[in-house]
């Protein structure tokens, strides 16, 4: 480097150094402070993107990005149709543009061969299209840990936050989907009362238990349309009990009286708790720095 570039470089270096605030008092102060709370946004978001685009890839992750990319686009508001052309575009290379029920659950007994797959807003809508409700016609019977971002689903912000949500500012949600070998699935969604639109003791910690249908606290809806499942048992006997424990859960859990933690206790430390006590994931596991990042509360501790 020429030494007249390097007397540029070091009066550069000295201006910047010596520069004079414009704002003095509590006015530089609020910027300052300003500025590191966009940068510890800033931080959380390219980690939770990383860990977006690194985890849950499956052996083709560019294929997952696209289909997660499709689903997200086709995700329809809240009482509206998905697009007729939906299921075609994301699935129709594999399945074809119409696909029966047996079709379906082949390809869905084959996604969850390594424990994962993603269920998604289009796919859902075209299996109650065919058989009117969720059931192990078209998904493997078993007991499954569904994870899944938060968000509106209204006009005008959905368009925008369900992709931010997504890959960037928000952690997962989780909840357990039980479907039996026969009669339609069921959902076990933890929360505050208030999100249940309970009104005695909005701030305390309570469970739901539903068929898994538009009613439901966390059936794919157009802010939060892509639904990673995890495969926790398919052990008939396992999966036939399922819902009488997860029944004794919910009680136990009014029992307690528990107020609701952004934190801990919440609706990822319930989940947690369940799947720890059934032996399906040991404590370790739970309390793992990636569980802790995407899902928090899924590892604190079970009283």
């Amino acid at each position: 480097m020429s030494e007249q570039k390097l007397s540029r470089r070091r009066r550069f270096i000295e201006r910047v150094r010596h520069a004079k605030h414009p704002l003095t008092g509590w006015r530089r102060w609020a910027v300052i402070a300003g500025q590191g709370v966009a940068g510890f946004v800033a931080v959380f978001a390219a980690v939770n993107l990383a860990l977006s685009l690194s985890t849950f890839r499956g052996d083709q992750p560019l294929e997952r990005t696209v289909q997660e990319l499709q689903g997200l686009w086709f995700s329809a508001l809240d009482g509206q149709p998905v697009a007729p052309e939906a299921f075609a575009t994301i699935y129709g290379r594999e399945l074809g543009p119409k696909p029966d029920t047996r079709a379906i659950h082949a390809h869905l007994e084959r996604e969850a061969e390594d424990g994962v797959f993603l269920l998604d807003h289009v796919m859902i809508e075209r299996i109650r299209a065919l058989n009117g409700r969720v059931d192990a016609r078209a998904i493997p019977s078993g007991v499954y840990v569904g994870a899944h971002a938060l968000g509106p689903d209204g006009l005008p912000f959905v368009p925008v936050t369900k992709y931010l949500a997504h890959y960037l500012l928000f952690p997962r949600h989780a909840y357990i989907l039980v479907v039996p070998e026969a009669g339609e699935a069921i959902s076990f969604s933890a929360s505050q009362n208030a999100k249940f639109n309970i009104r005695e003791k909005p701030d305390r910690l309570a469970a739901v238990i539903a068929p898994y249908d538009s009613d439901a606290y966390d059936f794919p809806s157009s802010g939060q349309a892509l639904h990673e499942m995890t495969l926790v048992t398919r052990d008939p006997a396992r999966v036939a009990e399922a819902v009488g424990m997860l029944r004794r859960a919910q009680a136990q859990l009014a029992a307690r009286d528990l107020r609701y933690g952004l934190l801990a206790p919440n609706s990822n430390t319930v989940i947690g708790c369940l799947l720890q006590e059934a032996d399906a994931i040991d404590q370790e596991r739970r309390g793992s720095i990636l569980l802790a990042l995407r899902a928090p509360g899924f590892g604190a501790a079970c009283d």
